[in-house]
């Protein structure tokens, strides 16, 4: 199986999927899939523009509404996870993954999928300290802080994916694991970017829980994107374990190294995306200790997966593994008409895909709930055996001074 990887997309999909045609006719050489890092940046029509984090200059349609449309669709499948610049309000409705435009899946906040016998996993957003034990608290639409806040990685789907067992083959994130530029030549990359100098010897660049997730999962492959800059390492798990290949990659612009091609021996096909058993046996075991709330959250969790496993492949062997099918949930942007606008939505829209899957896996639709009565409810009709921390049940909120985002360069497009 050939894959390009791509490393941060910034709704720039006519130039990656062109870029990929080329290579494939210069090379005489056919590509299964396309892997992209995050700034994906799923951009349906204007309305979504405003759950968009990036200054008003770069706040353009680009080329993904055509792919959402129908208008064209993607040449390669594509799968992609989200970074810190998405139209977050779209990210939310496919919160446990789906098909963001035909043919183009987006993995989730956190996920594990199969493509072939290939199994990808990877962890959206990047990580902020402050934000990182609260609850998923923010809805559309966004204030100031909390476009923000949203794609702050937390807790709770980090700990998901610290309970995957079974081998991933490719796992995706957005910023860096830290302590990475350990294993690869920092100081060609602090020539080439000064800026990371401090950080680099501080060893505070990068994702503390992409470390940990690294550590834990081990995974042969490994990329990221965010940093806008090419770095490659190579991560030996103890004296004796297995090999990590690290990669990090540049955006899509003329002259970068945002595109890389591996090659994975894998079974000969069909190569089409799957639902991964064991991904949705730990997606129903934590769902009833999703964290709605900006709360302070202290998650207990057990580590057996085996009668959740055994309940979801019965599940799947039933219904088969094929992801339900994309669903448009708002209108596309019009390039005959560019002018017009659509009413903006209220709040959350609920897609049939997720609300399809939650109905397989047999749990409540979380998503939309935004009050206490809610909350409520959330711990009397779904309780669970794995325990949330008492600060979390009482209500005991996070301080509301600590609203400030720092600047995130050099990841602004």
């Amino acid at each position: 199986m050939k894959i390009a990887v791509e490393g941060c997309m910034h709704g720039d999909l006519d130039t990656v999927y062109a870029t990929i045609k080329r290579l494939e006719e210069s090379e005489n050489t056919k590509i299964d899939l396309l892997l992209c890092c995050g700034d994906f940046q799923a951009v349906r029509n204007k309305e979504d523009l405003q759950s968009l984090n990036v200054p008003p200059k770069f706040r353009h349609m680009n080329s993904f509404w055509k792919y959402y449309s129908g208008e064209v669709t993607a040449p390669y499948p594509t799968i992609f996870i989200g970074g810190n610049h998405e139209a977050s309000n779209y990210m939310w409705e496919l919160y446990y993954g789906g098909w963001a435009a035909p043919n183009i899946f987006f993995l989730g906040f956190a996920g594990v999928i199969k493509f072939g016998n290939i199994r990808i996993g990877g962890l959206s957003g990047i990580y902020k300290s402050r934000d990182y034990k609260l609850g998923h608290y923010e809805r559309p639409p966004y204030d100031d802080r909390s476009i923000r806040s949203v794609y702050h990685v937390r807790q709770y789907d980090v700990l998901k994916l610290m309970h995957v067992e079974e081998p991933i083959d490719i796992f995706l994130s957005h910023d860096w694991p830290l302590g990475i530029t350990e294993y690869g030549n920092w100081e060609k990359l602090v020539r080439q970017k000064p800026f990371f100098k401090e950080e680099v010897q501080m060893r505070t660049l990068g994702s503390k829980p992409a470390a940990e997730l690294l550590k834990k999962l081990k995974p042969p492959y490994w990329f990221s994107a965010h940093l806008h800059c090419r770095f490659p390492a190579i991560i030996q798990h103890g004296e004796n374990g297995p090999v990590t290949r690290f990669l990090a990659l540049d955006k899509c612009l003329p002259g970068r190294k945002f595109l890389q091609i591996l090659e994975i021996e894998s079974d000969p096909g069909p190569y089409e995306v799957r639902y991964d058993e064991e991904w949705l046996a730990i997606t129903r075991k934590f769902n009833n200790i999703f964290p709605l709330f900006r709360n302070s959250v202290q998650l207990g969790s057990d580590l057996d997966n085996q009668d959740y496993l055994f309940w979801v492949r019965s599940k799947l062997n039933a219904r088969g593994t094929k992801p339900f099918d994309f669903s448009q949930t708002v209108p596309s942007f019009d390039s005959s008409n560019p002018c017009s606008t659509h009413s903006p939505s209220a709040g959350h829209i609920r897609n049939p895909q997720t609300e399809s899957l939650l109905q397989l896996l047999e749990l409540p639709y979380l998503l939309d709930i935004t009050n206490e009565a809610g909350r409520q409810k959330q711990f009397t009709e779904f309780s669970s055996p794995l325990g949330l921390s008492q600060n979390y049940l009482e209500g005991d909120d996070v301080d509301e001074g600590d609203d400030v985002d720092e600047l995130e360069e050099p990841s602004t497009p």
